[in-house]
């Protein structure tokens, strides 16, 4: 785990060039970006990147200049032009899932085929360059979670080759389906298609920027000057996770709180319930005793997991208990390094799980389960196999 995340602000919308200025700006090589994009069997057109501003804030402009006439292409023929390329496996998987994104959403729209759809709008090579672009510039930047805010979509109304259209276009109201956005007034179109198939296929959540250590942020600028606001799109990039240098030599790291109330269960359930919660991921699991309303004994039944984690711990219990919700919380975990060592106990090796703070080991622990088998094959009382072994601690 590299515990680096990518999240997105898309508090002005999201677009395919936008998404691309702000990957340059947080970091991305521009120049090693462009030598493997040219491998792409597709000729007639450049791209560049520039500082703009926007509402008084510097931001990169990325644009993609088409230097040819170039026909309209329907998804067949764009997924070639891509899987000949020379992107990593991954970028063509990515790029070419935005895509099946973009032809589905817009044949349903307009009530025709998937195969009928031509991208004259979204599927010339300057969004096969933003598509493919945004997928290999991730790729590039290597997060291990990418996170968007919740999409701007903006206002009124915007031409297109089927005429104009309310904000937002058909397309996109299909392809945000089940994504968190919101209308502003900025009496233009600020999430396009492409921006909204991106989201949808590139995104492992949305919602506010999580507790991390930002590393580098970039901005990315839109073409137009909007009312109110600087039209940029922000990306961050931060680490999340396990940490050398919490306070007083102790590792960090950010773990997710998942609780709920229950007092209507068979409390045979629970044991199951919590193998499932266990298997699934989940650091911890336990329950506490508690008097509800109306004087009812109950439990509130906790898990705690990585964020990483939060949806499938949240399906077990949603689909294995009574609850209709649970409750979330993020925390900082402060904890000792560990170290795995085999010691001897009545003779049978026993694995010791050694704590450390600043390299100096403070305490050792036997593996329950090893000092279990060893009582049981030696006939020794378990209370003596958990005492009787020896790990110098340095």
């Amino acid at each position: 785990m590299n515990n680096k995340i990518l999240y997105f602000d898309c508090s002005s919308g999201v677009s395919g060039d936008m998404l691309l200025g702000s990957l340059m700006g947080a970091g991305c090589d521009f120049k090693k970006w462009r030598d493997v994009m040219e491998t792409l069997p597709l000729a007639g057109w450049s791209a560049s990147i520039k500082k703009v501003k926007r509402g008084g804030l510097a931001g990169s402009k990325f644009t993609v200049k088409i230097t040819s006439p170039q026909p309209r292409r329907n998804l067949p023929q764009v997924e070639r032009i891509i899987k000949k390329s020379k992107l990593p496996k991954a970028v063509k998987e990515r790029a070419i899932g935005v895509f099946n994104r973009l032809a589905q959403a817009e044949a349903r729209a307009h009530g025709i085929g998937v195969d009928e759809v031509h991208f004259h709008e979204i599927g010339a090579v300057d969004s096969i360059i933003d598509i493919a672009g945004v997928c290999l510039a991730v790729h590039m930047l290597g997060p291990e979670r990418i996170l968007f805010s919740a999409l701007n979509l903006g206002s009124g109304e915007v031409k297109t080759a089927h005429g104009i259209l309310p904000v937002p276009a058909p397309a996109t109201a299909e392809l945000i389906k089940g994504i968190p956005v919101y209308q502003s007034d900025a009496g233009a179109e600020l999430t396009t298609p492409t921006g909204a198939a991106l989201a949808a296929e590139l995104s492992d959540g949305f919602g506010p920027m999580p507790q991390m250590e930002v590393l580098s942020a970039g901005s990315g600028a839109g073409d137009m000057e909007l009312p109110g606001r600087p039209n940029l799109l922000r990306a961050f990039i931060g680490r999340n996770g396990e940490r050398k240098d919490g306070p007083g030599g102790y590792e960090e790291d950010q773990v997710t709180l998942i609780e709920t109330n229950i007092d209507d269960m068979d409390p045979r359930v629970y044991e199951y319930v919590m193998e499932r919660l266990l298997k699934a991921g989940a650091l911890d699991v336990w329950l506490t005793p508690i008097i509800m309303k109306k004087s009812r004994p109950a439990a509130t039944f906790s898990a705690l997991c990585a964020h990483d984690n939060v949806s499938a711990i949240v399906d077990v219990i949603m689909e294995e208990t009574t609850t209709f919700g649970v409750r979330v919380s993020e925390g900082r975990r402060y904890k000792l390094a560990r170290e795995f060592l085999e010691a001897k106990a009545s003779g049978m090796k026993v694995r010791v799980k050694v704590g450390k703070r600043g390299g100096r080991a403070l305490k050792a622990v036997p593996e329950y389960e090893d000092a279990k088998l060893a009582a049981d094959r030696t006939k020794t009382p378990l209370k003596d196999i958990l005492t009787g072994f020896h790990v110098p601690l340095k």
